[in-house]
This record gives structure tokens, C-alpha cells and sequence, in this order.
């Protein structure tokens, strides 16, 4: 790993007058049922009864991070995601564990953001209290729809009361939390998003997160494609959305993201700012920055090859599969995935700061955006339009390498 570090300390195109915020991802891949819908590195739990492999989990975890340690050396941690599969399968012991593991190995800061996601069964409610005392700080709970039809064409393994009884619970043992919802889904009205809307806003979410049902490849939608709602129905319904969460005070800060003053999702926006974080666990991936390159890694994504290579004592870091720097020419791109994301946009100093680019290497995608109406911009800053959210796809298309444009 010495001989790693070396190599990226080395000179190179860039220069990074700074390093940007680190978090950390922490990746628990296992569920009870894989949704069709979902591209996530998750798996079933395997019905022989043989359960999680908790402890050898946190194990490989531990080693790993260990590992990773001088790629970080010297950084604080400003927040954790604990994402999956669904982690709140995981006990509250194992939990507790998995914190206490990284504050042992890490510098976090002293208000640490630490999120579990979690799903609306019975069984894992019953655990909210437990997770809280455990050091976790922030639950994302992936209600997805209160319509049992609806969630039962999802493949949701829980129902509409459970739901509620979860961001209830939610409500009462966390200060605050995530309440994750769908739209445009199979066979779905605008008055039954409506409905859905009325009781997710009744609940008082302090964070609203409501993403379009995309079909990915390689799930059992693309394989078997559900009916959707037109394209032109499914612009009604963000328009609901938007329009809804505004009335009840909550701020629209990111393209899906919705929040009561003060409880913006701190590691999503360090995402979305183009800042650093560590990914360790089956699947996971991380983007770190050096004074003149930025990395890319991504973790094996089976969990029993990830769990025997980052184990092995001799070579831990076989738990990478795959190493890369990205390339100059793609760094505009991979910065505007995120920034443009954000209802306030970013500063041109940021830009700068993050990529160790100049700003004249997007000055002509800047200028082709602003003519066409998809961002406003100043000296200063850029910001979205309500086309440029509308149409964000295109919009950060226009910062493609070249050779990478059609």
C-alpha cells in the first residue's frame, strides 16, 4: 500500500489547492427479497436459515478499512452512510459494533452524521430505539409508497400501516430522519400520488426524498416492463410534488431532495458537492482526491469473495476489484453529475477547487447551457433554471468529453 501512496502523491495534470470534505459509505448488501426494480449490489438472505454473517461482516470491514487507512490519512470523517441491501437487518449490537470499529480507526467529527437505512417491517421498528443508542444518529427509511397495491407490485415485503408505524416510531426515537418515496409507478394516477403525498406530509417527514421509478437494466423490470405512467404524467406529478412539498415548508435543495430548514441530508450533499468519500463494503465505491489526481475505486461486489479477500491477512487489498484515476478530460462531466443537481447550483471557485481544473475547461459548455436556458450564471456562480431541472439530463450532457458526444 506504501508503494500505492507513493504513486499517488506523484505529479501529475492537476492541482487541488485543497482536499474537499470526506464520508464514509458503508455497504450491508443483504435484504430480505430483492425488489424487481432495484440495481443495487444487494442479495436475499439465503432461505436455508443460515442467517447474516454478522461478525465475520464486520470483520472484513474492519480489515478493509484498516487498509484503506493511508488513503485518508489525516482527514476527518464528517459523516457515515450505512446503506445496503437493508443494513437494519443487521442486530443493533452489530451496529453499535460497526461504530465503535470506525471511531477506533478514524477521526469522525464531533457531530458525525451517521445514517442507517432502514425498512418499514415490523421486526426492524422494533429496533429504531436500539440503532439510536447504538450511535446512529439519522434513519433513511425506504417507505417507497403508503399504496399496498402499489408496493406489492414493487415487491415492498411490508404494507401501508407498517409503514406508518415505522416513521412514527422514526419520529420518536431519532431528531430527525428520511422518509424515501416512488413515483410514477405501475399503473399509478396522479390522485393516487396525491394520497401518497397527503400521508407522507401528514407525518411531518423533516426530509422528503421522492425519486421517478427508472427500469435499469439487469432487473426483473427490464426484463419484464411493468406499465408506467406516460412521460407527460409523470412531469404532472413531479410538478405535484414540487408544488405540494413547497406548501407544507419543505425546501426543494436538490432535483429529488426536500427538507425542513436545517435537515438536509449532510453526506448526500457532500455527494452532490463533488466531495470525497470512502466506500468499504461488498460493492462499494469511493472517490478520493490527492493534490494532482482524483480516484475511483470500487470494492468486490459478491460479499463472500469480498469477505474472503478482505480477510486475507497476506493481501487485504484484494477487496478493491478495481483502481482507477479519472481522466482530465472527464472530470467536468463527473463534477456536473453531481452540481448541477443542486437547486442553488455551485460556485465557480468550487469547480476549481475540486476538480484542479481551471474554469475555462467548461467556459463553452457554460456558455451552449446559458443560451439554450438551462442555467443562469454570474462571475460567481452557476445555477439551474427550472428547464435545466426539468431537462438535467441534457444539461449535463453538454459537459461530455468530446470524443464521448454522439
Amino acid at each position: 500500500m506504501t508503494a500505492d501512496i507513493q504513486h499517488l502523491m506523484r505529479p501529475g495534470t492537476l492541482s487541488l489547492s485543497s482536499l474537499p470534505p470526506l464520508s464514509l459509505y458503508v455497504h450491508l448488501p443483504w435484504c430480505l427479497k430483492k425488489c424487481p426494480y432495484c440495481d443495487f449490489n444487494s442479495h436475499e438472505l439465503p432461505s436455508t436459515g443460515a442467517g447474516l454473517p454478522e461478525q465475520r461482516y464486520l470483520d472484513a470491514l474492519c480489515a478493509d478499512v484498516e487498509s484503506a487507512l493511508p488513503l485518508v490519512w489525516g482527514r476527518s470523517v464528517h459523516s457515515i452512510f450505512i446503506g445496503g441491501g437493508t443494513p437494519s437487518l443487521f442486530s443493533p449490537a452489530a451496529i453499535e459494533r460497526l461504530i465503535s470499529d470506525l471511531r477506533a480507526r478514524l477521526r469522525l467529527e464531533a457531530d458525525c452524521e451517521i445514517t442507517l437505512e432502514a425498512n418499514p417491517g415490523t421486526f426492524e421498528k422494533d429496533r429504531f430505539r436500539a440503532f439510536r443508542a447504538a450511535g446512529v444518529t439519522r434513519l433513511s427509511v425506504g417507505v417507497q409508497s403508503f399504496n399496498d397495491t402499489h408496493l406489492q407490485a414493487l415487491g415492498r415485503v411490508h404494507n401501508r400501516a407498517q409503514a406508518i408505524a415505522a416513521l412514527e416510531e422514526a419520529a420518536s426515537a431519532f431528531d430527525t430522519f428520511n422518509l424515501d418515496l416512488m413515483y410514477a409507478l405501475p399503473g399509478q394516477t396522479l390522485a393516487q400520488l396525491d394520497q401518497d403525498l397527503d400521508t407522507a406530509l401528514s407525518l411531518a417527514p423533516p426530509h422528503l426524498s421522492v425519486y421517478h421509478l427508472t427500469i435499469e437494466p439487469n432487473t426483473v423490470f427490464a426484463k419484464f416492463p411493468p406499465q408506467v405512467p406516460e412521460d407527460d404524467d409523470a412531469y404532472a406529478m413531479l410538478d405535484r410534488i414540487t408544488e405540494r412539498t413547497a406548501a407544507a415548508g419543505l425546501q426543494r435543495y436538490e432535483v429529488s431532495a426536500y427538507a425542513q430548514p436545517n435537515h438536509r441530508c449532510w453526506h448526500n450533499l457532500n455527494y452532490w458537492q463533488f466531495g470525497d468519500y470512502l466506500g468499504v463494503g461488498a460493492g462499494a465505491h469511493s472517490k478520493l482526491s490527492f493534490a494532482h489526481r482524483v480516484l475511483r475505486q470500487v470494492r468486490n461486489r459478491d460479499p463472500r469473495l469480498y469477505m474472503d479477500h478482505a480477510l486475507d491477512a497476506t493481501r487485504p487489498e484484494r477487496a478493491v476489484a478495481q483502481s482507477t484515476e479519472v481522466a482530465r478530460s472527464e472530470l467536468p462531466f463527473e463534477f456536473m453529475l453531481n452540481a448541477l443537481r443542486l437547486r442553488h447550483g455551485f460556485s465557480l471557485a468550487d469547480f476549481t477547487e475540486r476538480t484542479g481544473l481551471p474554469v475555462t475547461a467548461i467556459q463553452a459548455a457554460l456558455a451552449e447551457a446559458e443560451a439554450k436556458g438551462l442555467v443562469t450564471r454570474d462571475f460567481q456562480r452557476v445555477v439551474p433554471t427550472e428547464r435545466g431541472f426539468d431537462f438535467l439530463s441534457d444539461l449535463q450532457a453538454l459537459f461530455l468529453p468530446e470524443d464521448a458526444n454522439p
